[in-house]
């Protein structure tokens, strides 16, 4: 079974119990009252980190550099609102984790070197149902047999495209052109 469907059974099986159990040790009403406190807190505290990781995008920008820190920890942001919101006390412990500078930008950081690693480097054989894919080759061309690529003797040879059809109209060719090989 797929991690993410078994995720989605699961994490609310569990968080069902877990409100059962707190709901029993501190009261129904104080529990509804946790979630829903939880709730408003964790939403305050993303839009202020939101606004925060914002900035500092825009400051990298403006000084001419790529935001990809910042990017990655505002979807990280985003996740965490979204579990922010799912009541439950297992979300909000991990929204709230997410919602923490320290562990957000480990995360954000850890996320990015091994998605770089994934996109270069981790596709390499895994093919397509077309007879390709990409592989860590850093041209983006598939290595495989038929993919017409040959880097055994390293020689690169350069062309130029001439388009003969570019006087004529709709893509028919001239008589000259006809007996062109």
């Amino acid at each position: 079974m797929p991690f993410p469907l078994l995720a989605f059974i699961v994490i609310p099986i569990a968080e069902l119990l877990l409100l059962f159990e707190v709901a029993d040790m501190i009261g129904g009403l104080a529990t509804l009252g946790l979630v829903i406190v939880t709730a408003f807190v964790g939403f305050n505290v993303l839009r202020i980190q939101g606004f925060s990781t914002l900035s500092r995008a825009n400051q990298r920008m403006a000084g001419g550099e790529l935001p990809g820190q910042e990017i990655v920890e505002g979807l990280l942001l985003a996740f965490a609102g979204a579990l922010l919101l799912t009541p439950g006390l297992i979300t909000d412990t991990i929204g709230f984790a997410l919602l923490t500078p320290p562990i957000r930008r480990r995360l954000a950081t850890r996320m990015m070197r091994n998605g770089t690693s994934f996109f270069v480097g981790g596709m390499r054989g895994r093919g397509t149902t077309f007879g390709g894919g990409f592989s860590s080759y850093r041209g983006g061309q598939d290595e495989g047999p038929g993919s017409g690529r040959d880097h055994r003797d390293g020689a690169t040879i350069d062309g130029e495209i001439v388009d003969r059809d570019s006087d004529s109209k709709h893509g028919r060719l001239s008589d000259d052109d006809k007996n062109t090989p």
